[in-house]
């Protein structure tokens, strides 16, 4: 099955035995400090974590691999753009916060199979039925985002590969406008066969 930003290693690391929700909390929390305390020390030191956690859940070198090979074009322009306008050390600090938690990201998605975050927040969100939350429904809402980001990378990893082969790999236009179009394809055949099966008419 495919997570977030790697696939489920089954595993018996501490990581793998730590409920998924104190998991999701501990990343929202780093999210969060990442925001509030802005420094070159702060998105350095979560890096530093995210790479420990990484060898204590042995995550296989080839789902890092995978994954910042993904993010290497745009962390680039990121990078490059930042010290443009702002020096490298601001550069640092926001690059290095969102690898940190691309990072973070996988750690809990190789360690948590998908149905586990599911079930936990479906759990969280039933206190809030009586406000009108529908539970069940925002726990589909958040496995179809989990299930497409990838479908959505391999999207952007085929598009590059048809603007390499026609030799368009310096015009960004034959990468984004082709993607789009796809990502947004993609997206309303998935809402057309929810809609087909009845879910979330009401």
């Amino acid at each position: 099955m495919s997570d977030l930003l790697g696939v489920y290693q089954p595993g018996s690391t501490f990581l793998h035995r730590t409920p998924a929700g104190v998991k999701v909390v501990a990343l929202t929390t780093l999210s969060v400090l990442t925001v509030v305390v802005r420094s070159p020390v702060t998105s350095g030191a979560i890096v530093v974590l995210a790479v420990v956690l990484l060898l204590v859940a042995r995550v296989r070198a080839g789902s890092v691999g995978r994954t910042l090979r993904g993010l290497l074009v745009v962390m680039t322009l990121l990078a490059a753009y930042q010290t443009w306008q702002r020096g490298w050390e601001h550069a640092f600090t926001v690059v290095g916060a969102l690898v940190a938690l691309v990072l973070l990201a996988t750690v809990l998605t190789v360690t948590t199979q998908v149905d586990e975050m599911v079930d936990t927040l479906t759990r969280a969100l039933r206190p809030f039925r009586r406000l009108g939350v529908n539970p069940e429904l925002v726990a589909l809402a958040f496995s179809l985002m989990v299930r497409g980001i990838p479908a959505t990378l391999e999207i952007a990893r085929e598009t590059r590969q048809a603007a390499l082969a026609r030799g368009l790999d310096r015009e960004p236009r034959a990468m984004l406008t082709p993607m789009v179009i796809r990502v947004v394809a993609h997206a309303r055949a998935t809402g057309d066969a929810l809609h087909a099966r009845g879910i979330g008419d009401d």
